[in-house]
């Protein structure tokens, strides 16, 4: 055996021992080298080594993490497809379930909010003191639609480094990818049309659908595949769908990321239907591992796609700064319907966020937090298998920070979630993510939480009841 193997051994064993657990990153291999007492050469092969094995993964200037072993548990199983387009009701939980977010007695795993540590709260607090100091005239004003110039430029050059030819001209601020999508769907419906969803989808979603009096086609998705191209394709020949919304690049709650040739596929298929496509790309900056995914607005050469995303997820829940790319025929409407909802985005959020993109410490972040988030995901999965029935489903999320779990059949997570919040603790029930009332025996985790022991008791709690 050489001597990198002999590390590699070494290594493995320690990762094994949680001494370097599923997520976190190792040593650098000067200080690997340093260290285990060997040449900077015999470290690096070391590495490349337990790569081979599937034990790690490099990630470009940011160096080598543990990777999460194969799941244990089979993933959650596709949803038969609807019969015919659906009414949206049952959402009043979702605002009790966030409602429990600001409530310290409760542990929330429901809200796909990220907890503080998660987000750069002491460079964004300096951020905004450096707006408020050097433009406080400008930041008690409005800033019209289309909003802030310095952030439509900053978010066109992001997008044009995702293959995105996009100007800053086209892009519209809003006040979330929530938004964006509401003005997109305005823009592309009428109330009583039909818009095929994923199935599962995020409950915002289906709240947005309701708001605007249209009806939900729920498109069976594969944990591992994404939306069924094969059931859309009967869809669209059966109903007249008026749009399409779609999570290509890691969909809430599933966590499943379109492959590239689905991508084009997609907007292929839609493109014969003449079906805009409506894209929330808000989870696109989230990947668990490997590069970030293109956006099918990528491959949009006939403005067929309305491309949606936000800061929520990344920088800051609170900030509320959105934005929206849609055709250019459609620019003029859609600055319109945005200032007849809010009048304007608050200036300081859209000044701050354009300054914190300008820095160039984004991505050097966004390093940092996909590990995070993959340690989070990787220690729920661990804790969820070890302690929940044996015939639980849970899926494996490419990307993002939610982790979905189907239970047994006769189980209802409605009522579990009533016996949870009397135990202080919060989950979103799978009925949520559903326009005709299916997954009731799943549930949705939120793994961007601070791990500690209120968080695995609220684990063994949910155990207990189950």
């Amino acid at each position: 055996m050489t001597l990198y193997q002999s590390l590699a051994d070494r290594l493995q064993r320690l990762i094994g021992e949680q001494v370097y657990p599923v997520g976190s990153r190792l040593p650098g291999v000067r200080v690997l080298a340093e260290q285990q007492q060997v040449s900077v050469s015999t470290a690096v092969n070391a590495c490349r080594e337990l790569e081979q094995r599937g034990v790690l993964e490099a990630r470009p200037r940011s160096g080598y993490y543990v990777r999460q072993p194969p799941v244990l548990r089979e993933p959650p199983r596709v949803a038969t497809a609807s019969r015919k387009p659906r009414k949206i009701t049952g959402q009043e939980q979702v605002l009790q379930m966030l409602q429990n977010v600001n409530n310290p007695a409760v542990v929330n795993l429901g809200a796909a909010v990220p907890a503080p540590e998660f987000m750069p709260v002491a460079a964004m607090e300096r951020v905004f003191h450096g707006v408020l100091r050097e433009q406080r005239r400008r930041c008690v004003g409005y800033e019209f639609p289309p909003g802030a110039p310095e952030l439509r430029t900053q978010i066109a050059r992001r997008l044009a480094g995702m293959q995105c030819a996009v100007a800053p001209e086209e892009v519209l601020i809003t006040n979330s990818c929530q938004e964006s999508v509401a003005i997109a769907l305005k823009l592309t419906t009428r109330p009583g049309d039909t818009v095929a969803i994923e199935s599962p989808t995020y409950y915002g979603l289906l709240q947005v659908i309701e708001s605007l009096g249209l009806k939900a086609l729920e498109i069976p998705t594969d944990p591992a595949q994404g939306i069924s191209l094969e059931a859309l394709t009967l869809a669209l020949e059966r109903w007249p769908v008026a749009a399409c919304v779609v999570v290509p690049n890691f969909s809430n709650p599933l966590g499943v990321c379109l492959s590239d040739a689905r991508k084009r596929a997609l907007l292929t298929l839609l493109g014969r239907y003449q079906v805009p496509l409506v894209e929330d790309d808000i989870y696109g900056d989230l990947p668990l591992s490997g590069p970030r995914p293109r956006p099918i607005k990528s491959w949009d050469d006939d403005g067929l796609v309305y491309y949606c995303a936000s800061s929520s997820k990344t920088l800051s829940a609170g900030l509320r700064v959105g934005w929206l790319v849609s055709p250019p025929a459609q620019q003029e409407r859609a600055e319109y319907l945005q200032f007849i909802n809010t009048v304007s985005v608050n200036t300081p959020g859209q000044l701050a966020l354009a300054k914190y993109l300008e820095t160039g410490r984004y991505d050097r972040f966004l390093r940092q937090l996909c590990g995070d988030h993959a340690l989070g995901v990787a220690r729920m999965t661990e804790r969820v298998t070890q302690l929940f029935p044996r015939q639980t489903r849970v899926s494996r999320p490419a990307g993002g920070f939610v982790l979905w779990v189907e239970l047994p059949d006769d189980v209802d997570t409605t009522e579990l979630m009533a016996a949870a919040l009397e135990k202080g603790v919060s989950f979103a029930p799978g009925i949520l993510f559903s326009a005709s009332g299916k997954f009731s025996n799943c549930l949705r985790l939120n793994c961007a939480v601070k791990w500690d022991n209120r968080v695995e008791q609220a684990l063994v709690t949910l155990s207990r009841l189950l």
